[in-house]
């Protein structure tokens, strides 16, 4: 079993700064993406970085590659995953909250829809409650033994906090407003090829 290193964390006053000379990977969904990105921010989504793997060691070896994601969970996930192939990053510490909240500006797709996606922490939550909800009204108007919907639900958001996953996220991320199209994956890739 071989260590690997933690990833190096930037804060956002040192990611601004070398922002010209990094590759920003933006790991959230195409949705999240397009709500709004750091500058020049390529978006491959957490569950396409394998795919990418040879894109983002091409990448590496020409310059430092920054990843980020909406807190710095999933970047910091990515992070580890690219640092298992041998492949050195940096993740941003925050990410684009802590990157907005500083006032530094975030980019949207010109050519994206109009209306913002959810985070997906924000389509998690929604889930999450409504699945609760569903359950206690169920359990109260059809039968107790669907309480126990509410109390999955409770369960697995224990097991996310604790093994800091998520596998509601990573359902969500599956739905069709979540998936990148295959073009803009295809055009990012591109992108770091050429760099």
């Amino acid at each position: 079993m071989t260590n690997t290193p933690a990833p190096a964390t930037l804060g956002t006053d040192q990611a601004r700064t070398r922002l010209h000379e990094l590759t920003v990977i933006d790991v959230r969904t195409p949705a999240e993406y397009a709500s709004g990105h750091l500058p020049g921010a390529l978006n491959i989504p957490l569950d396409h970085v394998r795919r990418a793997l040879p894109e983002i060691r091409h990448a590496a070896g020409r310059g430092d590659v920054l990843v980020v994601c909406a807190s710095g969970a999933r970047s910091e996930n990515a992070c580890k995953l690219l640092s298992e192939q041998g492949i050195t990053t940096a993740t941003l510490a925050g990410g684009t909250g802590a990157w907005a909240a500083e006032g530094h500006d975030l980019h949207t797709p010109a050519a994206c829809d109009t209306r913002a996606g959810w985070s997906m922490e924000r389509q998690v939550r929604f889930t999450a409650g409504s699945l609760v909800l569903l359950g206690l009204l169920l359990g109260l108007l059809v039968h107790p033994a669907l309480l126990l919907v509410a109390a999955g639900v409770a369960g697995g958001l224990v097991l996310s906090a604790l093994t800091n996953t998520c596998g509601m996220a990573v359902v969500l991320g599956k739905l069709p407003h979540n998936r990148p199209r295959a073009a803009d994956l295809d055009a990012a890739l591109a992108t770091l090829r050429s760099r």
